[in-house]
C-alpha cells in the first residue's frame, strides 16, 4: 500500500534510465530523464557532457517495448549520439546497427557499442542545452518547492 508521500515503484524502463544516468555521470555527462525535445517527442534520457555534446539514451525493458517503439529514429535528429539501453536479457541482435549500446541495471550499467558521431547544428545545439537547462532547473524547483506552480516533468524525480 503507499499513500501519498509514498512514490510508486519505479518501472523497468526508469530502473534502465537510473543505470544509464548514472554510467553517463561516470563519464562526466549531466542527465535528465524524459526529456522534451520538441512537443511530441519525449527521449528517456538526455545526456548533456562537459563539452556540450548531447547524447539521447532510449530505454527498453523488452522486445516488445522495442517493437513498440515508432518515433526513435527521430530522436537521432536531437543527439550526437544515439544509444539503446537495455538489461542483459534484452535480445540485443534485434537493435538497429548503427546505434549505441549500453547494458544496465538500477545501479549503472556498461557502454557495449558507441553509435556514430553526428554533430548537432549550432542553432539545435543551443535550443537543446536551454530546454536541458530550464528543465533541469524547473525540477529542482519543485523538489525545493513542491507546491511551485507549473513545474514540468515531476514524474522524472527518480534520477
Amino acid at each position: 500500500m503507499t499513500d501519498a508521500l509514498t512514490p510508486p515503484p519505479l518501472t523497468p524502463g526508469q530502473l534502465l534510465a537510473r543505470g544509464a544516468a548514472r554510467l553517463l555521470a561516470d563519464h562526466g555527462f549531466a542527465c535528465v530523464a524524459e526529456f522534451v525535445p520538441r512537443p511530441g517527442l519525449r527521449v528517456d534520457v538526455m545526456a548533456l557532457g562537459r563539452g556540450g555534446e548531447l547524447w539521447v539514451v532510449e530505454c527498453k525493458s523488452g522486445r516488445a517495448d522495442f517493437a513498440a517503439d515508432h518515433k526513435w529514429q527521430n530522436y537521432i535528429d536531437y543527439a550526437d549520439r544515439f544509444f539503446w539501453a537495455v538489461d542483459e536479457a534484452f535480445p540485443t541482435e534485434i537493435l538497429p546497427e548503427g546505434t549505441g549500446l549500453i547494458v544496465a541495471d538500477r545501479f549503472g550499467g556498461e557502454i557495449l557499442r558507441y553509435g556514430p558521431e553526428a554533430k548537432l547544428a549550432a542553432a539545435r545545439r543551443r535550443a537543446l542545452t536551454l530546454g536541458f537547462a530550464r528543465t533541469a532547473a524547473l525540477r529542482l524547483q519543485g523538489r525545493a518547492d513542491p507546491a511551485a506552480p507549473s513545474v514540468p516533468g515531476r514524474l522524472s524525480a527518480f534520477l
